[in-house]
């Protein structure tokens, strides 16, 4: 399986290299057996409050959006959707939650590849599940359990 990440930055700050988010969205794709593909928008807290309020309908910007792309046409690569991540809300709550930046960078980046997916963490019993997942494969990175002090779901 190949994957495809279009990475555009559209917000001039500090963020991981192409290769670290490659890196991560596979390990969070792993189980995909077609060739896939999916784009990864980096903004600022404008660009994110406006796509939360128009597509959530929630004030504000957050950590990371997921636009899944769902067709009945079959497409080769297989298109997954779009993730947009807040890189200062990122950074603001790796700060906040004393975790290192990177680490966060690579939770966010893996969670909204879960969601692409399917996974969902509105119910309890799915968010265990789209948890557990998500702690296992930060767990290859040597990363801890993001969910472990914080004890609340994005």
């Amino acid at each position: 399986m190949a994957v495809t990440v279009d990475i555009q930055q559209a917000y001039s700050g500090l963020v991981p290299s192409t290769q670290s988010i490659q890196s991560w969205v596979g390990l969070a794709l792993k189980e995909v057996a077609e060739d896939c593909e999916l784009s990864i928008r980096l903004v600022g807290e404008n660009e994110s409050a406006d796509l939360n309020l128009t597509y959530r309908g929630k004030k504000g910007p957050t950590n990371v959006l997921s636009f899944p792309f769902n067709t009945s046409v079959e497409l080769e690569p297989r298109l997954l959707g779009d993730l947009v991540i807040c890189v200062p809300v990122v950074e603001r709550e790796a700060k906040a939650q004393a975790k290192a930046v990177e680490h966060h960078w690579a939770h966010m980046v893996i969670h909204g590849c879960l969601h692409l997916l399917g996974y969902d963490h509105i119910k309890d019993e799915q968010a265990k599940e789209m948890e557990a997942l998500e702690i296992d494969i930060l767990d290859l990175l040597t990363i801890s359990d993001p969910y472990q002090e914080q004890g609340a779901e994005l």
